[in-house]
């Protein structure tokens, strides 16, 4: 049994915005309280969809991983390294490709997404079809049990517990992997439970191979049957041994939505967002430039706070009196937009005055940052070689 582990990776993106800061850093600074946590920069995703101008990714990195320390991430308490650095992730990424079917690879929903999202660029290469594989590589290789996600990357996680499950099956055994194995057989119902129960004794005993291929023709027949106990029974037919991978769970976060500028989801590639240490002049600008209701025309006109992007921020940085005073006075004309928005204003430089006095402390040891990378890409790869090891043992290589 592991112990429990979790892992999680950030594509680097250079400086980080309030979005990143609501919808990730809070949940790994919490995190990195209860268990053991692995965050990394992940420069090689970087490359699958920037092949074409990787000059930029390694500034962008360090420029994201002071973000993360002055989010509050620990290196005390998480281990903080950056991807390319621990080389067995590429090693573990390689030899999984042996047995990943590629129609696992073309079905992940992002694949299809990413490639009409980013219709502009050839994403019609072997590295960008393979990222899910590499994804599930970068959680397998610290046998992680738990990856925080939110409901869009679920897919993602069910792909690392095929992968995990495939590999087990081929080169080792999970717990209670007997069990399941008897049930997934009387799932067959009768006549094919003892049709595959005669073909594996044949071949495990007489050491029949034609008893496999007819056992493996009987199974890929069987269109209902869960991809979970496909394998289990692959794997129970041929008489494999131990567990090497650990099956991941996905460990849901809450959902985040910091909505940007426009009132849709704030990104870098609407420009809608706000950086996580923008300066408090950049922020006041930006915040008092945004669209209000539009049928506050005039200061007179009263409004709807529903129809205003200002106030899902005042969901976020307002207390209740306040969020009241805002909409009581905006639907009135009691109070004007320039007067709505100070209060997010205040909310917003009140949260980012630790986060830049924290960034300076970095920005000015930027040695330090360095270090904290190479201590936690020492650790990292201890984990990492102990996993690599174990199957490479199992698959003879």
């Amino acid at each position: 049994m592991y112990a429990e582990r979790i892992v999680s990776g950030m594509r680097p993106t250079g400086a980080l915005h309030l979005g990143h800061y609501h919808g990730v850093l809070l949940n790994w600074v919490k995190l990195q309280h209860e268990y053991p946590c692995l965050f990394f920069v992940a420069d090689w995703h970087a490359l699958t969809t920037q092949y074409d101008a990787p000059e930029a990714i390694q500034k962008s990195a360090l420029e994201m991983v002071v973000d993360w320390l002055a989010a509050g991430l620990d290196p005390d308490r998480a281990t903080l390294f950056v991807q390319s650095h621990v080389p067995e992730h590429a090693e573990l990424h390689l030899l999984l490709s042996m047995m990943t079917p590629l129609g696992w690879l073309e079905r992940v929903p992002t694949y299809k997404e990413q490639q009409e999202k980013l219709a502009g660029k050839d994403l019609s290469t072997y590295g960008f079809l393979g990222y899910p594989l590499l994804m599930s590589a970068d959680i397998l290789i610290y046998r992680a049990d738990r990856v925080p996600v939110g409901e869009d990357q679920i897919p993602h996680i069910e792909f690392t517990r095929e992968i995990a499950r495939r590999f087990n099956h081929l080169y080792g055994r999970e717990p209670g992997f007997e069990e399941k194995a008897r049930e997934a057989v009387r799932k067959l119902g009768g006549k094919r439970a003892r049709l595959y129960d005669e073909l594996r004794t044949r071949f495990q005993q007489e050491g029949e191979k034609e008893a496999v291929e007819q056992a493996h023709a009987l199974l890929e027949e069987i269109q209902h049957l869960p991809v979970a106990d496909r394998e289990r029974l692959f794997g129970y037919l041929e008489g494999t041994g131990k567990m090497i991978l650990v099956e991941p769970e996905a460990l849901l976060t809450e959902a985040a939505r910091m909505p940007g500028l426009d009132g849709a989801k704030m990104s870098k590639s609407y420009g809608n967002f706000i950086a996580l240490r923008e300066p408090a002049d950049a922020v006041t600008k930006k915040i008092r430039a945004m669209p209000t209701d539009p049928a506050r025309v005039r200061r007179t006109d009263p409004g709807d706070p529903q129809k205003c992007p200002v106030w899902p921020l005042h969901q976020i940085y307002s207390d209740e009196a306040c969020r009241a005073w805002v909409k009581t006075g905006c639907q009135s004309a009691g109070i004007g937009c320039v007067d709505c928005k100070q209060p997010v204003i205040d909310g917003i430089l009140k949260e980012q005055a630790p986060l830049r006095e924290r960034a300076e402390y970095y920005q000015d040891n930027p040695a330090l940052v360095r270090d904290i990378l190479n201590d936690g890409c020492a650790k990292a790869r201890e984990l990492a070689r102990e996993t690599l090891r174990d199957v490479r043992e199992a698959m003879g290589v």
